[in-house]
């Protein structure tokens, strides 16, 4: 709402004043309060700090080709610092409430597919390149064609789908829905708890966190996702000091020895741009950072729609304020992620915890990225939540996008079945590359089946044939004798 037609509206007293951080951020204009928008940034950390342990351990635990390891401490203050300097810059020049940090799935890629093949820095300069072409492709306009070329109801069904995927993730983080061991010879793929029942204090944790989450949103409690966090951190806590836990998982709930640490940037500028060409084929490269774009591209354009509409701001055309200068910042923090070795940084889904709070604006990120930035000195005060307790979080946003679904129409087949497919590959596949690349292309497919090939967009002919090349990758490399 404009300050004309709050007047308007209001005509028995003046208009409250605004103040310029209100104006720069449009937090009233959007409807958001300070509150809102201080814990929404709260929320969103707390969801998404696993990642300053998560990622050393899946960076720090594979070798280069030369059997050199990257040490974890750097690991920790590199993810930190890009989290927190990529996280403030999208809250500036984006205003959307859209965190970043290192990719999860990126990361994996880079330790266990590149870096066996060439030196750390080689690969971490295979990370730069790749955010750089994804800066190309901003600046050329065509990734924000791309997302204009969606159909709405596919944008729909995208933000239902990482709904379930966020859901999903958070089960799995808690410990409440687990992967079946291969050894254990059943076509089952996932089972409830750790041995088909839920067992030991954490997942008892998670599950008062999640009734406790449900049951202050049906109340419509302001705060409702922050204060359950808190509240089961604490419980946490007083669980972990009183019962025999044998593990938590990547953070256990207890007070640090320590509350300040020391940062190293010991790993802040060790890239090599080109050197990878000199490591393997230029096939090998070209295919390996064709794998890193399209990744990071369509992640990020899930995430910015599926975040922009459940904080509704999207408008009437269903395109995302600001799109290039978010695509752009979301391009140079895959940069800054591979210029500090701590692997690609890219939007977060989890930033939808901080939307659930009724953060809409990138104010929101300033507290999110003040936090990243405490966690350089503080992590080990910063890092007791455990994911039992941050998990209820995603479980309660995963309903809120779920919601979207009503406004696709089921009844057209040609629109019906690709948003299906889009939301289910989503969290079946554990990916949202995944899930939008089986929506384009069942879209396309099913226009051109229908006679109706005119109506799909170019852009979504040639999306769709790149989706094609990455589904069918394994075989491709074969055939160019990459493997």
């Amino acid at each position: 709402m404009s300050e004309t037609q709050a007047k308007v509206d209001r005509p028995g007293g003046p208009a409250p004043a605004v103040s310029s951080v209100d104006r720069f951020f449009r937090i009233s204009e959007r409807g958001s309060t300070y509150g809102r928008e201080i814990r929404g940034g709260f929320a969103t950390f707390f969801t998404m700090a696993y990642i300053l342990v998560l990622n050393p351990i899946i960076l720090g635990s594979a070798k280069d080709k030369f059997g050199e390891t990257l040490d974890p401490v750097q690991l920790t203050t590199a993810t930190a610092l890009v989290a927190a300097v990529m996280t403030v810059i999208m809250g500036v020049g984006g205003n959307l409430p859209l965190a970043l940090a290192a990719g999860l799935g990126l990361n994996a890629v880079v330790a266990f597919q590149i870096a066996p093949l060439m030196s750390w820095d080689d690969a971490m300069g295979l990370v730069v390149l790749e955010g750089l072409l994804i800066c190309v492709l901003v600046l050329t306009g065509l990734r924000e064609a791309v997302m204009h070329a969606i159909p709405q109801a596919l944008k729909q069904a995208i933000s239902v789908g990482i709904g379930l995927f966020i859901a999903f993730i958070g089960f799995v983080d808690a410990g409440f829905v687990t992967r079946i061991p291969d050894a254990a010879g059943t076509t089952v793929p996932v089972q409830l708890g750790a041995t088909g029942s839920l067992t030991g204090w954490p997942v008892l944790v998670f599950c008062l966190g999640v009734l406790l989450t449900i049951a202050l949103l049906a109340r419509k409690v302001k705060g409702a996702i922050l204060i359950s966090i808190v509240v089961m951190t604490v419980v946490a806590l007083v669980v972990n000091s009183i019962a025999d836990v044998k593990s938590w998982g990547l953070t256990t709930p207890e007070w640090p020895e320590k509350l300040v640490d020391t940062p190293d940037f010991g790993l802040i500028g060790q890239f090599s741009l080109f050197g990878a060409f000199g490591q393997t084929t230029f096939i090998t490269v070209v295919l390996l950072v064709f794998t890193l774009v399209l990744s990071d591209f369509f992640d990020t354009m899930g995430t910015v729609v599926g975040i922009s509409a459940e904080a509704k701001l999207l408008d009437e055309d269903g395109k995302v304020p600001h799109l290039g200068r978010v695509l752009l910042i979301d391009g140079a923090a895959a940069v800054a992620g591979g210029a500090s070795s701590s692997s690609s940084a890219t939007s977060y889904i989890e930033s939808a915890a901080g939307v659930g709070e009724g953060a809409r604006t990138g104010f929101s990120n300033l507290v999110t990225g003040g936090l990243f930035a405490l966690a350089l000195f503080l992590g080990p005060l910063l890092t007791i939540v455990p994911l039992q307790a941050a998990a209820p979080a995603l479980v309660a946003v995963g309903f809120l996008m779920m919601t979207q679904v009503k406004h696709i129409d089921w009844d057209r087949y040609e629109i019906a079945i690709p948003a299906f497919l889009t939301i289910a590959v989503m969290p079946f596949t554990y990916s949202i590359t995944n899930g939008i690349g089986a929506g384009f292309v069942a879209y396309v497919l099913i226009k051109t089946v229908l006679g109706k090939a005119k109506e799909v967009h170019w852009l979504l002919w040639g999306t769709s044939a790149l989706f094609l090349v990455y589904f069918a990758i394994d075989p491709i490399e074969q055939l160019l004798g990459v493997k």
